[in-house]
């Protein structure tokens, strides 16, 4: 699987760059902390999977979601705002990881976008 993270927090950038350094088969494209040079990066080269932030400055995280085509590329939502989760579904989102992020909880939201595309793939 290929992603972007896109959170406008350095550091929560870092956290999610190890996170997916460390996760097999699981491909960095990119990281962004502009959400709307994100949104242009991937209509020039879609990946598979957002790792995505709620709240940041231009863009935010549920309008960059509502922006795109979420049968092509899915999103997790990795934010320290819970009031967002019932938003959420609205976008189709596979999971929705509440900050301070910890490996495990990463590794089981990736787990489910694992099946996810080999569900998709299974089906075509």
């Amino acid at each position: 699987m290929t992603c972007f993270i896109i959170d406008d927090e350095p550091l929560a950038v870092r956290l999610l760059e190890s996170f997916v350094s460390r996760t097999p088969d699981l491909e960095l494209r990119g990281s962004y902390t502009d959400s709307i040079e994100a949104l242009t990066a991937l209509q020039q080269s879609p990946v598979d999977l957002l790792l995505l932030d709620i709240q940041m400055p231009d863009l935010n995280g549920m309008e960059l979601a509502h922006a795109i085509d979420t049968e092509r590329t899915r999103v997790i939502f990795t934010t320290a705002f819970r009031d967002y989760a019932f938003e959420s579904y609205e976008v189709n989102a596979l999971d929705f990881l509440l900050k301070p992020i910890r490996y495990a909880k990463f590794q089981a939201a990736i787990e489910k976008a694992r099946q996810y595309f080999a569900l998709k793939a299974a089906a075509t």
